[in-house]
């Protein structure tokens, strides 16, 4: 497929809601005009891109209404396209054979909040034990707050052997200690019998894992 190939049915999608449409006037791919609106501008590419983002970028200086027309992006891929081309007041067309469809026009990018995100955000750096991660590092376990408060009822289960839910979470400090057992996400623990969790062979291995970052990890100040 050639960019060429996009433009008749982009034409056409133009054409059918009352543009006059021409292709390469001046750097612009497609231009359509229609009465006294202020000029449509698309940028045609075989595929998403950086490069294409950045001409519907520099084509917003001549108009507000830039669109961005491609084939069909992976699935996976499309709500991620769609983001950003919201967020840079970019519409997006995506052709398929002969047919165009809008997934998105041109308009002020206007962000909602997302409050739980935020207080989510919040609390994990508020309960997170120093700085055990560096930013920008990938495809290793995060050493989460939650993780911490693991590790900590797992240490002390290696000091002390199996214990009372009520107990681990007097002498750790950790509140959700009952939770972290029961759910067991990383399978550290296990039931002894009602209330007495004892460390998995697992668990100890963790413990050898996180040997380092055990170090920094005292009692916890605040409950989680």
């Amino acid at each position: 497929m050639a960019e060429t190939d996009l433009y008749a049915p982009v034409k056409r999608f133009l054409e059918a809601q009352g543009y006059v449409v021409k292709g390469e006037i001046r750097e612009c791919d497609v231009v359509a005009l229609r009465g006294d609106d202020p000029p449509v501008i698309v940028e045609l590419k075989t595929g998403f891109s950086l490069q294409l983002v950045l001409q519907g970028i520099d084509r917003q200086a001549m108009s507000d209404a830039v669109y961005l027309a491609f084939p069909p992006p992976k699935r996976r891929q499309q709500s991620d396209i769609l983001k950003l081309c919201r967020r840079l007041g970019l519409g997006v067309l995506v052709v398929s054979g002969q047919f165009v469809e809008p997934l998105a026009d041109p308009a002020p990018y206007r962000p909602r909040a997302d409050l739980k995100r935020k207080g989510r955000l919040l609390k994990e750096f508020a309960h997170r034990v120093g700085d055990p991660d560096a930013g920008g590092t990938a495809r290793q376990p995060r050493m989460t707050a939650y993780r911490q408060d693991a590790l900590r009822l797992a240490n002390q289960l290696a000091l002390r052997g199996a214990m009372p839910v009520a107990r681990l979470r007097s002498e750790t400090g950790v509140q959700r200690a009952a939770g972290i057992l029961q759910n067991d996400v990383y399978g550290w623990f296990q039931r002894e019998s009602r209330g007495i969790y004892a460390l998995s062979p697992k668990g100890t291995a963790a413990l050898e894992t996180f040997a380092g970052a055990m170090a920094h990890l005292e009692r916890p100040v605040t409950s989680a």
